[in-house]
This record gives structure tokens, sequence and C-alpha cells, in this order.
């Protein structure tokens, strides 16, 4: 049986998400050097992983248990709120180790602002303490067969005191490492709630049967929902987001955004790795090392240029949320912030796919073997990047500043 055939039968009655205790970062620079300290440890075995689609469960619960899956959950709820800057700082530093690792929490921290945003007093307690208590959060939202990602056909119905789910997902990214399924659907007035089922309730059946050529192990495959209960405590009023304008979109992308940005740092750091190592030098440049060629200098010169431009981008963003945050959100701080972080998600994302496709040029015909897997790079930039599609970024920059059009309201902008 092939990787991929074997994974298609792994579901939730096979591998279940430990619950390990949780240590509660307290500060920014904990955060930084808690990431860093995982992305040691996931480097090591990122390529072979990816080659032999091994999902991460370890790295993930190393994630978990090191506080880092707390990190955006409000002081006055115990957590350490770190700074916007910060958060991306942790994605990027993350995915440039491997980028399927940082896509997997990637939908709890966009829940967590849902949570804020529309949950009940109680709802916020229990929700956010269980993510200090270590529970991870996963997505099962999007789905196939609609005509685009904003549609739903799951149905939530009330019965008695609780409510009855029934419906089928794809792009469950994290739902097969979670404690809490993020489910969203319609109910009995055709509005829109996120209801939060608990792993191995009955009826709930998480298949891994993802098979995207990037992103490889980030099990972003099927939920499927057969007469799934929930408890009425567990559903919250998802619609209310629209009501008032709020930066959950924005704070979504930036973490989209700083995926990207470590994708291209991993591929510029083997890039530059294998020049040094491993790549011959073109005979006409009459160099002794690869490293000396002229072109290939100026090349990365200019891919340095360009990410660190992309990189100044992402934290003018962090910063500008941090700002609009910081105090009563209005549609206009709102709509700034989503701008200053469409601007960087552009940046971002044309660094991942040049940076991942220069490397082949740079390092020459021998980086192409499979012993190396340096092409995962650019399958990652070019499936992450698909996300959502970044001409649409350019449309709402450029409505913005000549019009003074806002920009729509949705975890896409």
């Amino acid at each position: 049986m092939s990787d991929l055939a074997q994974a298609k039968v792994q579901s939730d009655q096979d591998i279940a998400p430990l619950l390990l205790p949780a240590q509660v970062l307290r500060n920014d620079a904990e955060a930084i050097k808690a990431a860093h300290e995982l992305a040691q440890v996931a480097r090591q075995q990122a390529a072979r992983r990816d080659q032999q689609r091994k999902l991460p469960w370890a790295e993930i619960e190393q994630f978990t248990r090191s506080g880092l899956g707390s990190i955006a959950v409000p002081r006055a709820y115990g957590g350490p709120q770190v700074s916007f800057v910060t958060l991306a700082d942790v994605f990027a530093i993350i995915s440039a180790a491997d980028p399927a690792l940082g896509q997997i929490p990637q939908n709890q921290f966009g829940v967590l602002q849902l949570i804020l945003g529309t949950g009940t007093e109680r709802q916020k307690k229990i929700l956010l303490q269980s993510v200090l208590e270590g529970w991870r959060i996963g997505n099962a939202g999007p789905e196939r067969g609609v005509r685009n990602t904003l549609e739903l056909k799951a149905r939530i119905t009330a019965d008695g005191d609780s409510f009855v789910i029934n419906g089928q997902k794809f792009y469950s990214t994290g739902a097969l490492f979670a404690h809490w399924v993020a489910v969203k659907a319609l109910n009995d007035e055709g509005r829109q709630v996120l209801a939060f089922v608990r792993r191995g309730t009955p009826g709930l059946r998480i298949v891994d049967d993802w098979s995207g050529f990037g992103q490889r192990t980030t099990a972003s495959g099927t939920v499927l929902l057969n007469n799934v209960r929930v408890d009425a405590e567990l559903v919250l009023d998802n619609w209310r987001i629209n009501e008032t304008p709020g930066v959950q979109g924005a704070i979504s992308q930036l973490i989209q955004a700083a995926i990207d940005a470590g994708i291209a740092r991993g591929a510029i750091d083997d890039a530059i790795a294998f020049v040094r190592e491993r790549a011959r030098p073109w005979i006409d440049a009459k160099v002794d090392r690869a490293s000396d060629d002229l072109y290939v200098i100026a090349d990365i010169g200019k891919l340095k240029i360009e990410l660190h431009a992309a990189e100044a981008l992402l934290r003018k963003a962090g910063q500008v949320l941090d700002q609009v945050s910081a105090a009563p959100i209005t549609a206009q701080s709102a709509a700034r912030a989503s701008i200053a972080v469409a601007e960087a998600k552009v940046l971002t994302t044309e660094i991942a796919l040049q940076a991942s496709e220069k490397l082949f040029e740079l390092a020459g015909s021998r980086a192409t073997l499979a012993e190396f897997n340096l092409d995962r790079h650019w399958r990652n930039a070019r499936v992450h990047t698909l996300h959502d599609p970044v001409r649409w970024k350019y449309h709402a920059v450029g409505a913005y500043h000549l019009n003074g059009t806002l920009p729509a309201r949705h975890s896409w902008i």
C-alpha cells in the first residue's frame, strides 16, 4: 500500500491527540524563544516527513506543551496576549523550518478571534481556559461542491437542550490534531454558527485524505459529521462577527503571510547552503567556487533584499494591528489593518514563489535530486499561497488608496 493510500485510511479511529499539560508563556520574549526551540527540532526531519507524508505529531505536541498555542489568549483570561508583531514572528520562525507545522495551528488563532468576537462570557472562559490547558482547536469550515468558500451546506438543528450537526467538510487543517473541532454550519434560521465538537464525539470522523502536492503533512482533509451532538453552550453565534467592525480577517491573513515569509526564508537559506557546499561553478565564470560567481552573488543579494522588504511589511502590518486593537475598532481602523496586511501578503507571496523556484537555477541540476527534496519549498509555496488569490490583494489595496473603498469583511482580507 502506498504512503498516500495508508494516509487515507487514517482517521480519528486510528490516531488520537494526546492531552498533555501545557505551560503558559509570560511574554513576547518567551514566545520567540519557544518558537526558535521548536524550529530547531522541526528542521531536523522536515524534508523526510514531507517525502514520507509523516505527520508531525511529536512537533505539534511540543508546540502545545511549550505554551505557543495560547500566546494570543488575552491577559484578562490568563494568557500572555503577545503582540501581533510577535505572533507573525512566531509563525515565520516555525514555517522557515517546516511550513506544514506552521500551518497546522493557524486556524486555532483565527478561531480564537471568533470566540472573542462572538462568544458569551461563559463561552469565552470555557474555551480560552481549555486552550491554556493544552487543548488544540482544528478547523471544519470550508466545503467542496459549493459556489465559494463562504457557502455552507452543513446544518445544525436544535434538539432539546442540545444541537445535532450533519455535514461534510474539507480543507480541515488542524482537525486531525485537535481536541476541539470548530464546525461552521447553518442553524434553523439559516444563520452561520460555530460549534465546538469534542474529539471522540459519536458521529464525528476525521479522515487524513489530503493529497495536495505541497503542505503534504498538514492533514487538511475531510471531516464527516453524522448526527453529531453538541452542547448548546458550545455553539457560538458566528454570524454576529459581521455586525461590528473587527480585525479577525486581518489577523488570519497576517498568519498566512507569516507562513509564506517563513517558506521564503527556508528556501533562501537552503539555496545559500547548497551553493556554498555542493554546487559547481559555471565554466564561463572562471572561479573555483559557485559562491564566487558574480551572477549567483547578485541573485542571492536580490532575493535577500526582497525577503527583507516582505518581512518589513509583515512587521509593519503587525504594528498596525497592535495599534488598531488598542482602541475601539471602527470601520476605518479595521480597513487600515486589512490593507496593511494585504500589502505584506502580496510581497510574502511573491518572494515565497520566487525564492523557491530560483533555488534550482542558482544551485544547479544536482539540487533536483530526490535525496535533497528541495522541491518541497516550491510545492509548499505554490500550495499555501493558493489559500486566497493575491490578485485580489492588489485590487483591495488599489481601491482603498485610489477611491477610498473599504475592503470586504471576511477571513480572506
